[in-house]
């Protein structure tokens, strides 16, 4: 895999709040990210056009306008990374962020090694950095082209729909995706009531691939959400 932090991307913060900013900054450009920061929504999409970044950490409560609203005009046009920032931990909110185009969402107070993180998986999935049909996850090896699953060097097997969640997972690995993401895309229509049907397949999928699957270390459940795919260090 291609360390991306060895790279110099650029980093647009659009936040009201001096601090939170200066916080940024100082964590961003210590791992080598070019940041750049703004206080208004108004400023931060001219910072865009202007600027070009990589990832944008978008606030959601700005002075001018909703941080909503900022989501909005720029999926009209802009397909660039971004995670969402906010004081508002319900769960509709970041449904709502999700689903209108945001990548990922952290509630302040922030811990800057997450934050960190999040940025490195927006970046990979951007670029696409990863293009090896191998994928791994703590003692998870999965084959993307043979579809081939091991767990702890055994192969398992997996039922057509189990397999569909894990690769979806696996293609936005470290993402959120929300209940009705899933379900559009495993079986077509987020309309239809397949809350339940997709429980029953993650808990038949844990139970295949985790440890304890009642203590999940791969496929974290977001409370009221979603479910994330966790990339864990090779075991």
């Amino acid at each position: 895999m291609e360390d991306i932090r060895s790279e110099r991307f650029r980093v647009l913060i659009i936040d009201d709040e001096p601090p939170i900013r200066r916080q940024l900054r100082i964590a961003l450009e210590a791992n080598n990210y070019r940041v750049f920061e703004e206080g208004t929504g108004k400023e931060g999409m001219v910072s865009v056009a202007m600027n070009h970044p990589d990832v944008v950490l978008l606030d959601l409560g700005l002075p001018d306008q909703g941080g909503m609203a900022i989501l909005k005009q720029l999926r009209a046009w802009s397909k660039i990374p971004v995670i969402v920032l906010t004081v508002q931990d319900d769960e509709n909110t970041k449904i709502e962020a999700l689903d209108l185009g945001a990548d990922d969402y952290i509630t302040k107070p922030f811990n800057a090694g997450e934050l960190l993180a999040r940025v490195r998986v927006a970046i990979r999935h951007s670029f696409k950095l990863e293009e090896s049909p191998i994928f791994t996850s703590g003692s998870l090896w999965v084959d993307l082209n043979s579809r081939i699953v091991k767990v702890d060097h055994q192969e398992i097997k997996l039922t057509a729909i189990e397999y569909s969640l894990l690769a979806l997972f696996i293609k936005y690995s470290g993402k959120v995706l929300t209940h009705n993401f899933v379900i559009k895309e495993i079986w077509g229509n987020p309309y239809a009531d397949n809350s339940q049907t997709l429980r029953v397949h993650m808990a038949q999928l844990r139970k295949k691939i985790e440890k304890t699957s009642s203590f999940p270390e791969l496929l974290i459940t977001e409370a009221g959400v979603g479910y994330r795919l966790k990339i864990l260090a090779e075991r």
